[in-house]
């Protein structure tokens, strides 16, 4: 299944396992490449640049194929050496990065003088177009379904990638509700060039996520997911659990970010996927949850999603040409 983003990022499928905090190891990364999609090692999760280089190392060990680097840029309570962390990546020799957050702008001198691809995640088409005028060469357009931070303006996918297409002329890359086959097709037909999964990918095998959280995901429906930080206008996607909950209910008792900022440590998280337990703290998962029924390695996983886009397009959707 070859589109412009295949053949721009060198990959086999067109598919993103996309940045997840405290998921994007090297072991998951690794798997990804390894089944010919694109997976993105989380940048941050990684204590220190100089820890990231060593991760950097591993995944290269497990894989001589091509993966990403996720480097988001939000605003944190604590300081982090942005800097610092992209020069470790630089001098990796890392050639494609996923970008987040705030705009790569700033950067991308850097990335273009050391030949290094960028997709950018957006949740917008204005924030798109914005992207593609400082040279990004894709981007990652994330409509509501999306777990993490889906941005302001609740628009679903289906409105989203079409309006996006409309009006780039670089490649994009569907995100948000994504779990299958199913989703590529339908990407695909509103002008994606692929798909980006992160929920999904959580849901595997190689995942480096306790047990209790993978069928958590099996056995969640797309109703078991919870926005929080609304009022502090930087919305996040999490699964529904005592402690996400908490959070939506200080918010409404006017609480800022400092009251708020400790309950939804992403320390906590972590805790969450180190020891299974769900009310640890809280943590991301998408609306495409609801369509997650089992935990398969991503191998299978990825070719699984291509043969039954492939089976939808050639079979199913050819019966309705006229």
């Amino acid at each position: 299944m070859k589109t412009r983003f295949t053949e721009m990022f060198g990959v086999e499928h067109p598919i993103v396992q996309g940045g997840m905090q405290w998921v994007g190891r090297a072991d998951l990364i690794a798997a990804v490449a390894n089944a010919g999609a694109l997976g993105c090692l989380t940048a941050f999760t990684q204590p220190s640049p100089e820890e990231l280089t060593k991760e950097i190392n591993r995944v290269r060990d497990l894989t001589d194929k091509p993966f990403a680097v996720n480097f988001t840029i939000l605003p944190t309570l604590k300081p982090v050496p942005y800097a610092e962390y992209m020069d470790a990546i630089i001098q990796s020799g890392v050639k494609i990065i996923e970008t987040a957050g705030n705009s790569p702008k700033a950067y991308m001198p850097k990335f273009k003088e050391a030949g290094i691809k960028v997709i950018h995640k957006c949740t917008s088409v204005r924030h798109a177009i914005s992207a593609q005028k400082v040279g990004v060469d894709a981007v990652s357009i994330d409509g509501f379904e999306c777990a993490g931070h889906p941005g302001e303006d609740d628009t679903p996918g289906l409105i989203l990638i079409p309006r996006a297409a409309d009006q780039l002329d670089i490649p994009i890359v569907a995100s948000g509700g994504i779990a299958d086959g199913r989703g590529l097709a339908a990407a695909l037909a509103l002008g994606a060039e692929g798909v980006n999964m992160g929920t999904r990918f959580m849901a595997t095998k190689e995942a480096p996520i306790h047990q209790n959280i993978k069928d958590k995901l099996v056995a969640g429906t797309e109703l078991d997911t919870t926005l929080i930080f609304r009022s502090l206008r930087n919305t996040s996607r999490m699964f529904t659990n005592s402690v996400s909950q908490k959070v939506v209910s200080m918010e409404a008792e006017g609480k800022q970010i400092e009251e708020i900022g400790p309950v939804a440590s992403g320390q906590r998280g972590r805790l969450v996927y180190e020891t299974g337990d769900e009310e640890a703290g809280v943590w991301s998962a998408g609306m495409c949850i609801g369509l997650i029924k089992d935990i398969p390695t991503v191998a299978e996983l990825v070719s699984r999603t291509v043969a039954e886009a492939d089976a939808i397009i050639q079979d199913r959707l050819a019966r309705f040409a006229s």
